[in-house]
């Protein structure tokens, strides 16, 4: 590869050259530069051609890069569809960068490869909700994570007025429905905390490293979790739906230990390992009528509980 680079280099840039001139230059045989030009010609769809007027290799016509990266025309729909989804994301964290690298791999693409104007249009992404971040902000949050050094900043809790000056080593950041996380060791707590990356202000960079555990594993981390939430329990949770969205609810994978029974009725029980149950209540009361709560007796009175305050708010 890195012979055929400087072949394409000295082709590009028009300069006379034969195999002798190659081979003197790279070191090798000139039977080696003869095997490459014709990997280049035949294999990389490169437009080398041999002119007898001048006695020398050249490009047919202008060649804007060296393909170094080859795809089928699935993968390269593949990428659009990648493409696509990034869009959805502009303006948020990591968008300049996967922008900028697409753009360098349809550079580096195969020159044959094309693909048709028509399926331009064919996927599109839509996600409801997106978290407000500030880049700055999540721009020093990966530098930190990168040099494993710790973070200051100011915390603003969900209906808080005061504001609290925390001090963490951040271990891993995480987009969980949308909204962006950053999981670190609370020094001042001397606890495993997540904090909502929207929430922080005036966030520094301290010239203190730490080393991160060896045994924080992110997955591991968030196994029983539902949500973005990590709590210490260990809730058997049932759930069963009724026949008008059972289908729905077959269509997804909502959690990673799920397993569904299906009942004689047409409605679908699903059971859930969780470690704690705020957002499966939430969960269980975005489908309304139309799910009931089996067990735990815990999770049953709060959506009870929620049912009621609802129904106090529209009584009138």
């Amino acid at each position: 590869m890195a012979r055929m680079l400087r072949i394409h280099e000295e082709l590009q840039d028009g300069r006379l050259t034969n195999c002798t001139k190659l081979a003197e230059l790279l070191e090798v045989s000139t039977k080696t530069v003869m095997r490459d030009i014709a990997f280049m010609r035949d294999r990389l769809g490169l437009p080398v051609e041999y002119d007898e007027k001048i006695y020398a290799y050249r490009y047919a016509y202008p060649v804007r890069s060296f393909p170094t990266v080859q795809v089928s025309e699935g993968e390269l729909l593949a990428l659009l569809v990648a493409e696509k989804a990034l869009k959805e994301y502009e303006g948020t964290p990591y968008h300049g960068q996967l922008a900028h690298a697409f753009e360098k791999l349809a550079a580096a693409l195969h020159t044959k490869v094309t693909f048709a104007p028509e399926h331009m249009n064919s996927v599109s992404f839509h996600h409801t909700g997106l978290g407000k971040t500030d880049l700055k902000v999540f721009d020093r949050l990966a530098h930190a994570l990168q040099d494993s050094r710790e973070v200051e900043f100011d915390y603003v809790k969900p209906g808080a007025k005061a504001v609290e000056t925390r001090r963490v080593r951040p271990y891993h950041l995480t987009n969980r429905d949308n909204f962006w996380y950053l999981v670190a060791h609370d020094t001042g707590r001397n606890d495993l905390r997540h904090f909502a990356v929207a929430r922080m202000r005036d966030v520094q960079v301290m010239e203190r490293k730490f080393e991160r555990p060896a045994d924080f594993d992110p997955e591991a981390h968030f196994a029983k979790s539902f949500g973005a939430f990590v709590g210490k329990g260990d809730h058997r949770v049932v759930v069963r739906f009724s026949p008008q969205v059972a289908d729905r609810v077959r269509e997804r994978v909502w959690h990673r230990s799920q397993v569904e029974k299906e009942c004689k009725d047409g409605s679908l029980e699903l059971t859930l390992r969780v470690d704690n149950l705020d957002e499966v209540e939430r969960w269980v009361l975005g489908w309304g009528a139309h799910v009931e709560v089996v067990a735990p007796e815990e999770l049953i009175a709060r959506v009870r509980d929620a049912a009621e305050g609802v129904r106090k708010l529209y009584r009138r």
